[in-house]
Order: C-alpha cells, then sequence, then structure tokens
C-alpha cells in the first residue's frame, strides 16, 4: 500500500490546480487579458506551481474554455419539456447561467481559436437545439421559414450575441437572463406579445427570466 506520503503530493497537486482554476475564472471574468502574475496571486501560489499544471496561459483558456463546454452540456441534459419553445428558453437561460461569470472568455472562446476545442463538449447542446428545433417545426411551435439546421446555428449565435452584449455594455446577471430568452424566442419566430404571454403563463420561465 502507498504511504500516506507519497498520496499527499498528489492530492495538494489537485487542489492546486483546482485553485489555479478557480482564480482563472475570478480573475478572467473582469479582464480576459489579466497577466499571468494576477491569476497565480489572486490562486496562493507561484509560477513555478502554475506551470506544474499548465505549459501556458494559453492552456488555462483552452481548459477553462473546454471545461465551461462540459458545464454548459450538463446544465441543459435535463432542460427538454414538451414545449419546444420553453426548452429553446431554458438551453438560453442556463447557458447564460453557467458562463455569465466568465462572459468575457467565453466571448473570446466562441468566436476565437479555441473554438475547435470545443467542438467536442459542445456537441450535445447542438444536438438539443438541432432535435427542439425539428420537434417545434412539427409541433408548428416554431417557424417554418429557415431550415431546421440554420435556425439551430441561429439560435446558438443569439445566445452568443447576448454574451457580447453583456461584456460591451455592462449589462447586469438579470438584465442578460431577460434578453436571452427574448432574443431566443424571437429567432425562433414568436412576436415580442407572444414572449410576454408564454412566460406569463409559464413559472419556470418567469422565474428565470424576471
Amino acid at each position: 500500500m502507498p504511504s500516506s506520503s507519497t498520496r499527499a503530493p498528489r492530492r495538494d497537486a489537485a487542489q492546486n490546480r483546482e485553485s489555479i482554476l478557480t482564480a482563472a475564472r475570478a480573475v478572467l471574468a473582469s479582464n480576459p487579458e489579466a497577466p499571468l502574475e494576477d491569476i497565480v496571486s489572486a490562486a496562493g501560489l507561484t509560477r513555478r506551481a502554475f506551470y506544474g499544471h499548465f505549459a501556458s496561459r494559453d492552456e488555462l483558456r483552452v481548459e477553462l474554455a473546454r471545461s465551461g463546454a462540459q458545464r454548459v452540456a450538463s446544465a441543459v441534459a435535463d432542460a427538454e419539456r414538451d414545449d419546444t419553445r420553453i426548452t429553446l428558453a431554458l438551453v438560453g437561460l442556463r447557458m447564460w447561467d453557467e458562463v455569465g461569470d466568465v462572459r468575457l472568455l467565453a466571448q473570446t472562446a466562441v468566436r476565437g481559436p479555441l473554438l475547435g476545442e470545443l467542438a467536442a463538449p459542445l456537441a450535445p447542446v447542438r444536438a438539443l437545439l438541432l432535435r427542439t428545433v425539428e420537434r417545434g417545426v412539427t409541433a408548428g411551435e416554431i417557424r417554418t421559414d429557415i431550415e431546421p439546421a440554420t435556425l439551430a446555428r441561429l439560435l446558438e449565435a443569439s445566445a452568443i450575441a447576448v454574451l457580447e452584449e453583456a461584456a460591451q455594455t455592462g449589462i447586469d446577471g438579470e438584465g442578460a437572463r431577460r434578453l436571452v430568452v427574448r432574443s431566443v424566442l424571437s429567432i425562433s419566430g414568436m412576436s415580442w406579445q407572444e414572449i410576454e404571454s408564454l412566460l406569463a403563463q409559464t413559472a419556470e420561465l418567469r422565474e428565470g427570466a424576471a
């Protein structure tokens, strides 16, 4: 059996890695270009400790983007409802809830060189969007004038656009949550009056987008 002295470094290493990731999320949330020194300082570690886990700052960003995408996928896994419009609104809300605290980093990830790293972890989200659009078209709940695969991509882009708007204007969390719901549902083909009616009738959405 390994001695406690051999197990401790592995446990400490795991804790240090998590400390770096937690600090990086907090620091990069307000300044995605923050220097490495700010991150390691917030983690209570040294640059040497950092390089024991990540080869570079870019590798850290990849890990943050990947873990964020995995959180999004987990968060929307149970979002499907009988009404596809409610499903789409919930997907938008849960996407925001998972990446809103690092919206500047997320904005860079989905538009920039990290995009390829997110393809696999975001695949379930994109599959859910397409499946929901196809089901909504069949049920007459979602617009039929745009091909489903294209509409699914536009819905994803709509949620990302809210990230960009929040990053540029500093819109608060609740304001952004209201915006993402209304934006996604608008793209799906609903008028603003229909959106307000759906929100009024659906407590699950009303509480999330209040």
